[in-house]
């Protein structure tokens, strides 16, 4: 045998066994890591941590640093195990009371001028002798449905993005994954889900979006279908209502709007605690795995840049789901017009197909015409309301939100509306499938029909079963018969 040989085969001997021992090392650290216990990796990084800050003390000087000081002690109270979760309620409740109380006035004048317009153009068109029919289509359907999205939709997003982004900008948001890191693991999720929880407030199609963050497939998937349990700008109008007219009713007028705020603030807890009861059902079953640790670095606190939360807020996010409410609530707002212009023994088709529903409604808690309502709302959750009224007034088209007293006259004296309706349509609301915008983006995200399907499945099935508990329980303990 040659030398060139004996070499040759002396380094496939080594490969061989370099080969093996790396398969032992790697055989050998899988049946070790069961034994390492559960906070091993976060007892390794504060360790790494520990020691990088030792080697720094020791080799650098500075001057006396105040702003990080200033940090450390701000980070100690809206991170600590004790008040970083309750100051984190009260700042949504603040930004929720904000939101409300702020868009109520500007909301209205938007909704008069569009409706104002919508007159102008009725008007004109019957001046040129157009059918009745093309009149209303247009103006009575297809453009009140647009008038109605964006007079609900662009004054609270307008106060609610630029708030949220200012928070982003601040640096806050990461103290919010960081709170909230331990109730995802245990649900065996990823912790920077709050992140696109937060994110799902203004649009759950931009919160499935900001999934992307999460690097693991299975948590980015488990936060996708989960996301659908925040409620997003769209179904605030719905629980606005129901909060004003059912709770706040029931304080002083001084206190009515913090009332209001507090019961959406409790409707949003409850869908956290759905958003991790599916997560750790998801993680147990269909999307098996065990939780991936991430390591968070707080970044300091700084001045929020007015640019970038002008841009981001205003255009980057305002703007762009805006026009996407748009483009589905067109032809939503056609559907309307056509139910509720089209009759059948002199019966409205919406009149007719809500009747046929009662029955179903009537086992969840609720109604036909609420679940006529939300099936119409598919493409935009902004026109549940405005399609009940138009049903439960017998009007043609959608009509425009009368006082809260009128509301309530409406809804309970002539329709029959109790607590139980009240409850059950806010879990509804927070609980049923998402809109047609979150579905499509949700088969884009996951180039999967199956799990765009699943996201509605889960939630929808969620919402009856939760609310034929709820009306079941009511009705075996007498609350209502």
């Amino acid at each position: 045998m040659t030398e060139a040989s004996l070499t040759s085969a002396s380094d496939d001997s080594r490969h061989s066994t370099s080969r093996l021992t790396v398969k032992d090392l790697l055989s050998s650290a899988e049946a070790l890591r069961p034994t390492l216990g559960e906070h091993f990796r976060d007892e390794l990084v504060n360790s790494l941590y520990r020691e990088a800050e030792s080697i720094a003390r020791r080799a650098v000087r500075q001057k006396d640093d105040h702003h990080y000081d200033l940090d450390q002690k701000i980070d100690r109270l809206v991170t600590s195990p004790i008040f970083g979760l309750p100051l984190m309620l009260l700042l949504l409740a603040a930004v929720f009371w904000v939101t409300i109380v702020g868009a109520n006035i500007p909301s209205q004048m938007l909704a008069n001028a569009l409706f104002s317009l919508e007159e102008q153009g009725v008007a004109a068109f019957n001046w040129l002798g157009l059918p009745w029919w093309i009149t209303g289509f247009l103006w009575n359907g297809v453009f009140r449905g647009l008038a109605w999205v964006v007079s609900v939709m662009l004054p609270p997003m307008a106060i609610f993005f630029p708030i949220f982004t200012i928070l982003e900008d601040l640096g806050y948001l990461p103290r919010v994954a960081f709170n909230l890191d331990f109730l995802f693991k245990k649900a065996g999720a990823h912790g920077k889900q709050s992140l696109s929880m937060a994110m799902g407030f203004g649009c759950n199609a931009a919160g499935v979006i900001s999934t992307r963050v999460i690097d693991s497939p299975r948590e980015r998937l488990i936060a996708i279908l989960t996301n659908n349990f925040v409620p997003c700008n769209g179904r605030f109008p719905t629980l606005i209502m129901l909060a004003t007219v059912f709770v706040a009713a029931a304080f002083p007028p001084a206190l009515a709007s913090f009332a209001a705020a507090g019961s959406v603030v409790l409707v949003v807890m409850i869908g956290a605690f759905f958003t991790l009861a599916v997560s750790w059902a998801l993680s147990r079953t269909i999307l098996k795995g065990e939780a991936s640790a991430f390591t968070l670095e707080l970044p300091p606190y700084r001045v929020p840049n007015i640019g970038r939360i002008l841009y981001t807020s205003l255009i980057d996010r305002t703007f762009f789901v805006l026009m996407r409410a748009v483009m589905t609530a067109a032809p939503a707002g056609a559907v309307i017009w056509v139910l509720g212009n089209l009759s059948v023994n002199g019966m409205s088709l919406a009149a007719h197909i809500a009747n046929f529903l009662n029955p179903l409604g009537v086992l969840i808690g609720l109604d036909g015409v609420i679940l006529l309502a939300y099936i119409i709302a598919i493409p935009a959750n902004e026109i549940v309301v405005p399609t009940m009224l138009m049903v439960y007034m017998g009007a043609g088209m959608m009509t425009e939100s009368p006082d809260h007293n009128f509301l309530y006259h409406l809804l309970v004296g002539q329709h029959g509306w109790t607590l139980l309706t009240a409850v059950n349509l806010m879990l509804f609301s927070l609980l049923h499938n998402p809109c047609a915008t979150t579905i499509l983006t949700i088969y884009k995200e996951t180039n999967s029909k199956k799990w765009a399907i699943m996201s509605v499945v889960i939630t929808l099935g969620l919402a009856f079963l939760i609310t034929f508990l709820t009306a079941s329980l009511a009705r075996l303990a007498g609350w209502v018969s």
